[in-house]
């Protein structure tokens, strides 16, 4: 199943998203070796991140998101998980 994750930044995001990024890469990078990442990335904005990953469960998705260095460091304020269907592109 797919989820979207959205990260939204807390006050001192912007700060202390530069100390904690490498903690946060790491973290995705066993889901992205398993092919599970689809996408990945801040939002220009600098309000947060979008996080795009295949999970067995919305339960699994969450456990991720809330345990994720940017979430545990005070990066993110809040996370939000949510089941997603791709239609475009087509899945393969």
């Amino acid at each position: 199943m797919i989820f979207v994750i959205l990260g939204f930044d807390g006050p001192d995001g912007e700060a202390r998203r530069k100390v904690y990024r490498p903690a946060h890469l790491a973290n995705l990078e066993p889901l992205d070796r398993a092919g599970r990442v689809l996408l990945a990335g801040p939002l220009t904005d600098k309000t947060g991140s979008l996080i795009v990953i295949e999970a067995d469960s919305l339960e699994e998705a969450r456990k991720f998101a809330l345990e994720d260095p940017y979430m545990v460091n005070g990066v993110f304020e809040r996370v939000e998980v949510h089941p997603f269907t791709q239609v475009f592109p087509k899945p393969r």
